[in-house]
């Protein structure tokens, strides 16, 4: 049964990460493969990685982050720059 989550961009934090208000434990249940797909604005992205992800520069991806809330990154640049979403967008965690 396809399953979803729905939460939004809160802050950004010292990397440029976009901060949701979706908590990490929330996602326990989701799949941690290709089936997952993450969405926020225009942007996707699919699976969701621990904080000791191997993905290369400049990869976009949703972390499972140690502040305890899903994170959207781009590995070593900002993604607050580099995606320009705003505090308030809107997320879907969906599989």
């Amino acid at each position: 049964m396809p399953g979803k989550i729905e939460g939004k961009i809160t802050s950004y934090n010292e990397a440029g990460n976009l901060v949701t208000d979706i908590a990490v434990d929330r996602l326990r249940s989701v799949p941690r493969d290709q089936s997952v797909t993450i969405t926020c604005d225009e942007h996707q992205t699919v699976g969701l990685f621990a904080p000791d992800h191997q993905e290369p520069e400049m990869t976009f991806l949703a972390l499972l982050a140690p502040s305890g809330f899903l994170e959207l990154v781009i590995v070593g640049d900002s993604a607050k720059i580099m995606l320009g979403v705003r505090a308030g967008q809107a997320i879907t965690v969906q599989w």
